[in-house]
């Protein structure tokens, strides 16, 4: 039974490579990409057991921390509440940096110039 399903697999997939539908050229005869590039070399495979195990290294938790903030920026309406959210966030990105020992350059990107243009702080009225 075993067997019949790979051969339809594989069939199914030659079908696909033969129509155009499936791109193998850009993929032949290279790794498939890490997903823990922030994670040095040497740690990579403690870190997979730990994460196989349930936890989680320190610097992938600071870049979830940092996405959800992100998110909570983007959806937040008040102004002095998202710039109290993103000096949050410049501190976490400091610690991931100093976690890193590379920089992260996210001033430069797509998403520092969106948030900085949705911002305009007005004076509070108390």
């Amino acid at each position: 039974m075993l067997n019949a399903i790979q051969i339809i697999a594989e069939r199914k997939i030659a079908q696909a490579i033969q129509n155009g539908e499936l791109e193998v050229e850009g993929w032949r005869n290279r790794p498939l990409p890490e997903e823990d590039q922030q994670v040095p070399p040497e740690l990579r495979m403690a870190y997979k057991l730990l994460k196989n195990a349930g936890y989680l290294p320190p610097e992938i938790e600071v870049k979830k921390e940092i996405q959800q903030l992100e998110e909570l920026i983007a959806a937040t309406e008040d102004e002095h509440e998202r710039l109290r959210q993103m000096k949050k966030l410049n501190v976490l990105r400091l610690k991931c940096h100093t976690m890193r020992q590379r920089p992260i350059h996210i001033e430069e990107g797509d998403y520092h110039r969106k948030v900085v243009e949705r911002i305009s702080v007005a004076t509070r009225k108390d």
